[in-house]
């Protein structure tokens, strides 16, 4: 498993694109470049998707840090937050010198430190803007450049006012909108009241494909389950899954099989615990023990047990202070000798 470390020579993306059928939602502090290798031994052909990357930290902080990510996460994308369209064109061209298969651009996350940067949620009110940013970085890249979005902000309870966003966007070019169908709350909800206050409304998401027919519409917000998965895709082209992908990722196991016609075996958890092992030690070797710790990495495996017996023993060795201080990474492999399952 190698890291790439420095922009491809090739402008274009170093793996075919596949359909965004299924893809795992950009997540602060979750869905780092681990996370992403932990998810990418669970499923093969869902779309990963970065942490949220400010303009300002690609123009004028370390671009390294940021953009580095390992060879097989592909396909994965590169989410950019900002509304400068210059600073956005440059970010994007950043992206795509990196082998990232896609640009996506923020205009759903209400947090009040994303607006007082003017981006996030609130570019909503601003779709001519919107348009002029995707327009900026279209022109810069070749590979897709998409926009992942709410339904309305604050009290815009209209479809209209979703689909005129759409439409205008897209005169810019832009045919893939992933859609958060809840509206967001810029004013006295936190960010994560804004994930489970406001109302669902599927049927706009719905209502935009059957608008935009020639569109590739992907949905996102509260979706758990299988039956609910097969169901929003009797609507639309896509579906992100959120937290559940984070705390319950064995519920990806069987996507490759059920919605890529993958014919290769279904991973067990101890396959998807044993694949992470050589890259878990190659990281720390790399490291040289100066940074990087073993939780960095098995923080995000916490769920891999979600909802089978002993998964709270799975999750406290895992979780052991001593344990991961050694930075063993065999720990994966007492965590599950500790899981009844194992016996």
């Amino acid at each position: 498993m190698t890291t790439i470390s420095a922009p491809t020579s090739d402008t274009s993306a170093t793996a075919p694109v596949r359909g965004r059928r299924l893809s795992v939602a950009p997540m602060m502090d979750w869905t780092d470049r681990h996370c992403r290798v932990f998810h990418r031994q669970i499923t093969r052909h869902t779309w990963l998707y970065t942490e949220m990357v400010t303009t300002g930290a690609l123009v004028y902080g370390d671009v390294e840090r940021h953009l580095r990510f390992n060879e097989e996460e592909h396909p994965v994308a590169l989410q950019l937050g900002g509304s400068d369209p210059a600073d956005l064109a440059t970010s994007a061209k950043l992206g795509q010198q990196w082998g990232y298969d896609e640009i996506n651009l923020n205009c759903g996350c209400p947090s009040e430190r994303v607006q007082k940067g003017a981006f996030g949620a609130c570019l909503m009110a601003e779709p001519q803007l919107v348009a002029d940013c995707v327009k900026a970085m279209r022109d810069a890249v070749t590979i897709d450049v998409t926009v992942k979005h709410r339904i309305g902000i604050d009290q815009s309870e209209s479809y209209d006012f979703v689909r005129d966003f759409v439409g205008t966007v897209a005169d810019a070019g832009c045919t893939t909108f992933v859609v958060h169908a809840r509206n967001a709350i810029l004013k006295g909800l936190s960010p994560k009241e804004n994930r489970e206050i406001p109302p669902l409304k599927y049927d706009f998401a719905y209502r935009l494909k059957r608008d935009f027919p020639d569109f590739e519409i992907i949905i996102n917000g509260g979706i758990k389950t299988e039956a609910e998965i097969d169901l929003h895709l009797q609507h639309v082209d896509g579906v992100m899954l959120g937290r559940e992908a984070y705390h319950n990722p064995y519920l990806m196991a069987t996507f490759d099989q059920r919605y890529y016609g993958a014919d290769t075996p279904v991973k067990s958890r101890e396959d998807v615990l044993r694949a992470m092992i050589p890259y878990i030690s190659a990281q720390l070797a790399k490291d040289g023990g100066k940074g990087l710790k073993l939780n960095t990495i098995t923080r995000h495996m916490l769920g891999l047990m979600q909802g089978l017996p002993g998964a709270r023993q799975f999750r406290q060795t895992l979780s052991d202070a001593r344990q991961l201080a050694a930075g063993d990474p065999q720990l994966l492999l007492r965590a599950l000798q500790r899981h009844p399952l194992a016996a």
